[in-house]
């Protein structure tokens, strides 16, 4: 199975902020979205998807015991990580988990041709496996109904 797939299953919409926003911007953009990482852009508009970094709950924390509360006021570019991990729409989801693994990431942004099509995260990959364990479990269709009971 490839990453394709994933991003075919999940909301399309990529959210994202700009390198110039706040760190407490990006705190708040988190917070509304229940999500724990952002896509950073120049400009955070469908056109000129390219990704300039990615930032998230870990970059916040570990700048907060670095340099204090003070970060909130920092441009996002200051945090990010400027250079992250990618994977493409082609690759394999086994490749996907170890270069989550390998680099101990949560977040993986998908590039196409060098632009962003979409992140798949682990809460992506664990979505996957719940229904992989779901079909193995009751291999019914899902929209068949729980018990089946004869008509006499």
């Amino acid at each position: 199975m490839k990453v394709e797939h994933i991003l075919r299953t999940k909301e399309s919409r990529v959210v994202a902020v700009r390198t110039g926003a706040t760190v407490a911007e990006a705190i708040g953009l988190m917070k509304a979205e229940n999500i724990s990482a952002l896509v950073v852009k120049e400009v955070c508009r469908t056109e000129g998807n390219t990704l300039a970094g990615v930032l998230s709950e870990r970059d916040i924390v570990h700048a907060l015991l670095e340099r204090g509360s003070g970060l909130l006021t920092m441009p996002v570019s200051h945090l990010m990580t400027r250079t992250p991990v990618t994977c493409a729409p082609q690759d394999s989801l086994h490749h996907a988990l170890h270069l989550m693994d390998r680099h101990h990431i949560r977040h993986l942004p998908v590039l196409d041709d060098g632009h962003l099509v979409g992140v798949v995260s682990a809460r992506d990959f664990t979505r996957l496996q719940l229904e992989e364990l779901s079909a193995v479990a009751d291999p019914r269709p899902a929209n068949a109904p729980a018990t089946a009971h004869p008509i006499h």
